[in-house]
Formats: structure tokens, sequence, C-alpha cells
């Protein structure tokens, strides 16, 4: 029987091969054996791996990186390697938390090619961002994992991976992926410096007792400063310079240095592998012929291929299919032990069932479930229909799925006249919002109307029959249709958030006054050192979730960043808007705005409105209405033909009496026509 003997299964992707006794002969599986060894032999030349026939029988195991030392590769050249045998106290589970573009998907390609998952190539770019549209827009949206190994000090280490994203908008994102990690590395970019996000993503890994590793990336940059962003990050947050790492992702200059920084300072998770089964879905996808895949942080215990899984939410129960990590494309093994991260698929095809944050037991065995995580509450509200009702269904099946691997967006059903039936959908930000729509056309094809965002208000009734009318005293309202009438309103709030703006102290002026213009609320300004400076301001969202950053941008040539955290509400002064054509309200163009920008944004929605609806035979007023009073006007104007063309001459009477009855009759029909608009006029005027 031929054997083979695996340093790296997971590697090499190899399976063994059973025969049956009967059907072969020792010669045949020597030549078996010869002929595997040569093909492997030639596959894996230029990998980073070696293959040693041992007549019969074939060790496969890693080549060492050049970064690592002599020493460490002496020491382990000879040890087999197998994950579940790889201790607990050998285990860091960290993650990569910085700014936006400040090289988290860089600092991971070096990591994969110097632990030898990758072969290193100039070609390795972003290998972790797997979407199409990570690779377009240049940012990372999901969190991934990968499973490195290293050899230090004779020793073999598992290292879990998960590259985080940078923006604000996927913060939902970072804060899962932390609930797997014991460390994190706080990366920051030599150049610009402590950034908004890097403040955000510090107090969100210190909040949750996470081990802080702060690394200064790029200083390959001639621009680079080193020594301001150490002494920024020493005024801040309290760092000792010590403590910070100096590194070139892009070069790989330091990186081996961070490797045994992690191994040193991190702390091994805490499990216990004899105790029983538990584990915390931290993520999870859609795979059409297997169904739901879950990523898992494995706390206790161990799971393997066969056995009962029961989920404690919602107390199903399902058998395991099929097990493995990612490095980072999936890699099956043959059990899952504590202190690991992998994937478990169980044949699910109920995508409500996966709740992220659920912790699953083996069904014989039950133990007490993981206290999860608190999820983030989506802030920006959008409607979302199908381009035709007929593709109903395929939009509805889409956005199930992609909902599933994106847990932040919250969906309920919702109908309009003109749009047909469709969906409201919670993002936590505007380009979350653009990167689920640009990724249900390129994952599934989907094409979908999305409606101008909004965020949530809180209305509060007075009166009993009202109050019992619409269930409660309090009502939450998202979609202006559902706006009560002003007559009950007690008192209308809205939703603020604490906005962080790091900038150079040039750009202040603009700064401050935009933030006025967006009824900003001032309440901190600190010098982080001789040209930057960062500022708070109480801002409300809706201020904030169409153009403000773009504007920040903009003003500041670009250097100033934002970052925001939601500060519950508070009273303001807020009306609905309604549009009104020739004295007919159109309830699906209706929007809630401040009193105090009412007047422009009327004058606004009419403008556009009188480019976008078409001319009729008659006359069209276009009115914007807060209340009883009318706050922009616009006249479109008909379509009139020469009935004085075939006049060749003549008394002006005959003219003036041609026109006057064309006037009486276009009078007439203003009167009796109705407005015919069509469902792509509601399109243009309601999407973004």
């Amino acid at each position: 029987m031929a054997k083979l003997i695996l340093d790296l299964p997971i590697i090499c992707r190899l399976r063994i091969i059973k025969f049956p006794h009967y059907a072969v002969n020792s010669f045949t599986i020597k030549r078996f054996c010869n002929v595997l060894y040569k093909v492997l032999s030639s596959l894996l030349s230029k990998r980073l791996l070696f293959i040693s026939n041992c007549g019969g029988s074939f060790r496969v195991s890693r080549h060492f990186s050049k970064h690592q030392k002599k020493n460490d590769r002496d020491d382990c050249s000879s040890v087999s390697l197998s994950f579940e045998d790889i201790p607990v106290k050998n285990i860091r589970n960290f993650s990569i938390i910085a700014h936006v573009d400040h090289g988290k998907s860089t600092l991971a390609d070096r990591l994969l090619e110097i632990t030898g998952v990758l072969e290193p190539k100039t070609s390795n770019r972003q290998v972790l961002d797997r979407l199409q549209v990570e690779r377009e827009r240049g940012i990372t949206v999901k969190a991934q994992t990968a499973s490195l190994t290293y050899c230090y000090k004779g020793e073999n280490y598992l290292l879990n991976l998960i590259d985080t994203p940078g923006h604000v908008d996927f913060s939902n994102e970072v804060s899962r992926s932390l609930a797997a990690c014991q460390g994190v590395i706080l990366l920051i970019d030599s150049n610009q410096g402590v950034q908004a996000q890097t403040v955000a993503n510090f107090y969100l890994a210190f909040g949750q007792n996470l081990v802080i590793i702060p690394v200064l990336n790029k200083i390959d940059l001639k621009n680079a400063n080193p020594e301001a962003a150490i002494q920024q990050l020493n005024t801040l947050f309290g760092i000792e310079p010590k403590d910070v790492l100096k590194i070139s992702a892009k070069l790989g200059t330091g990186v081996v240095n961070l490797i045994e920084a992690i191994i040193e300072r991190l702390p091994s998770p805490p499990s216990d592998r004899d105790g029983p089964f538990r584990g915390l879905l931290f993520d999870s996808w859609y795979d059409q012929y297997r169904g739901v895949i879950g990523l898992f942080y494995i706390k206790d215990g161990k799971v393997e291929p066969g056995d009962v899984i029961k989920w404690c939410n919602t107390g199903k129960q399902y058998k395991v299919k099929t097990i493995g990590i990612l490095q980072p494309e999936e890699i099956p093994v043959t059990k899952l032990v504590g202190g690991q991260v992998g994937y478990i698929s169980c044949n699910m095809r109920s995508i409500k069932e996966a709740q992220i944050g659920d912790t699953v037991v083996l069904s014989n065995r039950p133990a007490e479930p993981l206290p999860g995580f608190k999820s983030s509450r989506p802030m920006v509200f959008a409607g979302i229909y199908p381009m035709d009702q007929s593709e109903h269904s395929v939009l509805r099946s889409a956005i199930e799925k992609l909902t599933l691997n994106d847990n932040a967006v919250t969906v309920d059903i919702d109908s309009s006249p003109a749009l047909g039936q469709g969906w409201r959908l919670g993002f936590l930000g505007l380009l979350h919002l653009e990167v689920f729509t640009q990724r249900l056309e390129q994952e599934f094809g989907a094409m979908a109307i999305v409606t101008s965002p909004s965020v949530t208000y809180k209305v509060f009734i007075h009166g009993k029959k009202n109050i019992d009318k619409y269930g409660g005293e309090e009502l939450l309202i998202s979609n202006p249709l559902q706006f009560p009438d002003v007559q009950i309103i007690r008192e209308i709030q809205e939703p603020i958030v604490l906005g962080t703006i790091i900038s150079p102290d040039l750009y202040l002026g603009s700064i401050m006054e935009l933030c006025m213009e967006h009824r900003g609320v001032q309440q901190s300004a600190t010098n982080i050192d001789d040209t930057r400076i960062l500022l708070k301001f109480l801002l409300p969202l809706n201020e904030i979730v169409i153009d403000f950053h773009d504007n920040l941008k903009s003003i500041s040539s670009g250097f100033a960043s934002f970052d925001y955290e939601e500060r519950g509400y508070v009273p303001s002064n807020l009306a609905k808007m309604s549009i009104f054509l020739n004295g007919k309200e159109v309830a699906e163009l209706s929007s809630i705005t401040h009193c105090s920008k009412a007047s422009d944004f009327g004058k606004r929605m009419c403008r556009k409105l009188l480019d976008i609806i078409p001319r009729q035979q008659f006359q069209v007023a276009i009115q914007a209405k807060v209340g009883g009073k009318i706050v922009g006007r616009e006249t479109l104007k008909p379509y009139r033909k020469d009935v004085t063309a075939k006049l060749y001459g003549g008394d002006v009477t005959r003219r003036m009496k041609l026109l006057q009855r064309q006037s009486e009759g276009k009078q007439k029909l203003k009167m009796i026509a109705n407005i015919a608009l069509p469902r792509e006029t509601f399109i243009n005027v309601l999407k973004r």
C-alpha cells in the first residue's frame, strides 16, 4: 500500500489514494509511486516546496524563504508540520488595521511571500483583495483570512492573518474581525502620519483589550518623516517610541522583524482543546454547490467531517461535510482544533440561519455559547427596485446571497406606485451603498434602480387615537412616504455623529466654514504637531452622507481625512417637502429637509425636475411646498403649434382670434388633463 507522508498537505493539495488490495500488486504500487514522484517534482520545481523519494513513500516539505535566518532553517528543516499538531501556545491570531491606502494589502502580500505561501514575484499585488470591486477601486471591502506558517527559534508557528478594510463605511468588517483576534498591527503611513481612521481603529482595538503593535510603513519614500509620525503616536495614544517598528511593505524591509514581533508580543489564543467544541461565526458566503460556508474562530475543542453541529441561536443541526483553512485559497484539512481560524461547510441551504456572531457546538456535547460581538447599526437607507418587475425574483435572490456575505446590510420589503415592488436597504455609509450595488451587478448580474439615500428620523406624535393608529408614540421614519401629518407631530429628532477631521492647519478656515454650512457644532481642536490639527464636530448625519467627504477632500487638496461615529438623536426643525405638478401632489418625489435649507433645496429640486419631466401639450407648474408655503417654482413650457402659419397677410384681428382660441384650448386642457410621467422620469429623479 502506497503511503504519502506530507509535511505540508495543504500547500501541495494531495489526497491519499486508497487501492483495494485485490486490484493492485507491489509492482503496480511501485510504478505508480515513481510516476507520481516525477509529476510532482516537475510541477513543484519552481515552487517553495521539495519532494524526497523515500522508497515507496514521499516527504513533501516547505522551502524556507531567503528572509529567514540560517539557524531557523537548520532547526526546522526536519520538523514534520501539520496544522492540528501545532500547539495553542504557537498560534497567533491578528489583524492589520489602518487608514485608507496606508499599505494593509501590500503588507499582507509580503507576509504571504515571506512565509512561503506565495512565490515572490512582481505580480503579487493585493492578493487578498479578491473581489472585482476591490481591484477596480483599489480599496479593501471584505476582510480576508490567510493561515501562515513560520519557523522561529526552532519551533513552527501558525499565524492567522485577517486583512481588514480601512474605510469608515466598512468598520463593521473590522469589528467582526477583531472578535477572532488577540492582537492587531496598527499600520501608519510615514508620509501622512496619523489619520482620522487611525484614531478610530486604535480606540476600537483598545476597547477590546487587544495588544497593539504600532508599525510605520513606507519608510522608503523620500518624503517619509517617521520621527514626526512617532511623535504623533506618542502625543495621541501615549505609545513609546521604542515600541514602534519601521518597515517598507513594498520592498519587504523590516517585515521579518515584524513577524518576530508578532510572535513575541502577541498572546496565544485562550483555548481548551480537550473541552467541548465551540466556534464563533464571524463571516460567511454562499456557494451554489455547497450552500452556506461559514468562517469560524475555533474557541475550544475540535471538529471533524462527519460531526453533527448545532447552532445555538436557531437550534438547527447539520452534519459537517468539509472543513479547511484559507491560505488564502480554500485548503481542506482533516480537523480544526482550538485556536485556529477555518471554514466549515455543512450543506446549509437556508441563508437566514447563518447569523453572524452565532456559536456552533457539537450536538452530542453541548456547551455555553460565546458572547459574540455588537454589530454596527445601518445609518443610510435607500430603495432598491428591479429595472423590470419580471426580474424581481432574480434581484431578490441576489440580495439574499449578498447580504449573507455582508451582514451589515438590513433588508425590508418596500413598494412604490412608480417603481413597483422593491426593498428598503440600510447601509453603513454612501460608499457601502455604492459597493453593494456594484457587487450586485458584477457578481450576480442583477441590474437595479437605487433611489437617493436618506437617514432614519425619530418622530414623536401626540393624541391617543393617533398613537393607537401608528402603534406607538415614537415612529422611526426612513421613507418620506411614511411621514405623518404635521398636525399630530410633537417633536422630530435626527441622528447626529461626532466627526473627526485631521488636516494641515493651512486649510483650517475652509474646513470650519464647510462644517458650519452643514450645520456642524465644533467640539474641540487639538494640535497634533506644528503643522497638523485634529478637529471634532457634531454633524447631522443627513448632511454628510451625500457630498461632505468629497467637498472636504476638494477644499483641502486631498490632505484632510474624515471619520465619524454615531452620537444618538437630537431634536431638530425638520419638515416634509412635497412636489406638486399643476396643483397635484406627486408623493413619490417627497423628501425630508431642514427648515433652514428648505428654500434652497426646493428651488434646486424644481430646476432638476424642469430638465427631466417631458414637455406636455399644456403648461406644467412645478412647485415645492413645505407645510402650506411654496418654497420653489418652475414652469414647464408647453408644445405650441403655429396656428398662424396659413395666414398670408390679411387683417390682424384674424391672427389674434386664432391665438386666442389656441390659448383657451390650452387652459381647458390644463384643467382636465392628467400629467402622465413615464417611469424613466421617476428613475432619473429618485436615483443617486
